[in-house]
């Protein structure tokens, strides 16, 4: 009986103040940066234990490889939530009522907080290393996810294009991946020359494909979008294209990087 007290009241707990909508924003954040926080010394001590080659690592590459650890928890959680939100949830569904571009819930507000959470911890660890974390393209594509994110967040406006563009997030587990392996020395290895593959296709889908659609319901919706407050507005109309651009220049990169790779094994 005490226990299923404890239960119920740990349920309310959730409910009625974790989950409240004054508090979810606030709490979801913290609880974002908590779990970089957590994911990165996780990495740093599974790696220790389990990869001889951590410990020849340098100073820098050990931050590194704690903050790609990291990264790619965030990206899993925010890939597997966004793709829920937007697909199988209902919630930007059009045969609900209402414009599309005004619906949120308190589920949708809490992931958004923690990835606000994550991008203000990753780009606090960027400028702050920089530029040994990344260069200024990083930097600009931090700080336009974070004003976009936390603008969705806050003002509940937009949230469906939000998560159709951090459902690119998918990709970054595949890019960390390929540094790992790098470093690691298994450049040579048949696994590297796979992540390349699984990398040009997951960026072709996540980034390139997806941002086609992301585009197509924005132009379907365009009536409603104006309706959004001005700064809103812009960001739909200016953020999606400036990181189409930058996924267009990468995939660039990537494309001929595996060229080179597949050059190199013939």
């Amino acid at each position: 009986m005490a226990a299923k007290a404890y239960k119920y009241k740990a349920e309310l707990l959730v409910k009625d103040y974790l989950l409240a909508d004054s508090y979810v924003r606030y709490a979801s954040v913290l609880g974002g940066i908590l779990m970089c926080k957590l994911a990165y010394d996780f990495t740093r001590f599974i790696s220790s234990f389990y990869f001889k080659r951590y410990a020849s690592l340098s100073k820098m590459q050990k931050i590194e490889w704690n903050n790609r650890g990291m990264s790619t928890v965030h990206a899993v959680f925010i890939t597997f939530m966004s793709s829920y939100l937007v697909f199988f949830s209902g919630l930007f569904s059009d045969q609900q009522d209402g414009l599309v571009t005004f619906r949120s819930s308190s589920l949708s507000n809490f992931t958004l907080g923690v990835s606000v959470g994550y991008f203000i911890t990753d780009l606090a660890m960027i400028l702050w290393l920089y530029p040994s974390l990344g260069g200024m393209e990083y930097v600009v594509h931090h700080i336009l996810s974070l004003i976009s994110v936390m603008y969705a967040m806050l003002s509940e406006e937009g949230q469906l294009y939000t998560y159709m563009s951090l459902i690119s997030e998918a990709t970054t587990p595949g890019i960390n991946l390929r540094w790992f392996l790098d470093v690691a020395g298994m450049k040579r290895s048949k696994a590297y020359l796979w992540n390349g593959v699984a990398m040009f296709v997951t960026w072709l889908v996540a980034r390139i494909i997806l941002f086609t659609y992301l585009f197509y319901q924005i132009f379907l919706h365009y009536d409603q979008i104006k309706q959004m407050e001005t700064f809103g507005y812009l960001l739909v109309s200016v953020a999606p294209t400036v990181l189409f651009v930058m996924n267009m220049i990468w995939f660039y990169k990537i494309l001929r990087g595996l060229k080179k790779t597949l050059a190199k094994r013939h």
